[in-house]
């Protein structure tokens, strides 16, 4: 499994015979793997998670299924993909071809995915974090860790092979709540921070502040935009 970090929440993730697009929002994209069909994967509507170039895609390659998030307003959707085009509701599970897809319910907009291709379980978080900020009240935040942990309880001991998890710099110091939660809950073999607004050190960061952790080595280093990992 080849994986490509394109930038914020953006991965590229190439199997044997698929490949998969996870939130492409900016960032260099490479080459599509040829003779693979692709699947490209839209957690919500925000615009640092979806962007409407996805579907030129289709002039480089037609064997191309879109999942989108039901939040996506369908006019957004050009018509020559709508036939290729899938809408996933929150809690929802469906098979596309030989791929399982199943969405959790997210704590800002749309969906979270777990996929499951080729023998590998992938997750990409989307905007479900437990999203504590300091300028609301305590009450909102407590309700918000609440809700993350309910939504994210799926996942318990669940073996993922990557995970794809936000670790946002603009919560300060509560920056941890959502990536430690998950690391307690699952059973991933390899987390890739996301969401870190062009700020990788927020993963090195991460480290430091947890430094007898037995996950470490789960936490993949991303330093640059369209970073290789070879997994």
């Amino acid at each position: 499994m080849k994986i490509t970090y394109l930038r914020h929440s953006g991965f590229l993730v190439e199997l044997e015979q698929v490949w998969l697009l996870f939130d492409y929002y900016r960032g260099e994209i490479p080459e599509f793997p040829k003779g693979k069909k692709g699947y490209v994967f839209v957690s919500h509507r925000h615009i640092d998670h979806f962007n409407k170039e996805i579907f030129s895609f289709l002039k480089k390659q037609n064997n191309i299924t879109f999942v989108l998030s039901d939040d996506i307003w369908e006019k957004r959707i050009p018509e020559e993909a709508k036939e290729q085009t899938l809408l996933m509701k929150p809690e929802e599970e469906r098979s596309v071809d030989d791929i399982c897809i199943r969405t959790l319910r997210s704590t800002d907009e749309g969906v979270a995915f777990l996929v499951s291709a080729e023998g590998k379980t992938i997750y990409h978080a989307g905007d479900l974090n437990d999203w504590y900020w300091k300028e609301e009240s305590e009450d909102w935040n407590q309700e918000m860790s609440a809700n993350f942990r309910k939504y994210i309880e799926p996942l318990r001991d669940r073996e993922i092979d990557a995970a794809f998890i936000p670790l946002d710099p603009r919560q300060e110091e509560y920056y941890t709540l959502g990536m430690d939660y998950f690391l307690e809950l699952a059973k991933p073999e390899k987390v890739y921070p996301m969401h870190f607004w062009r700020k990788p050190e927020i993963i090195e960061r991460w480290l430091e502040e947890h430094p007898q952790s037995q996950d470490r080595d789960r936490i993949v280093r991303i330093t640059e935009e369209g970073e290789l990992f070879d997994q």
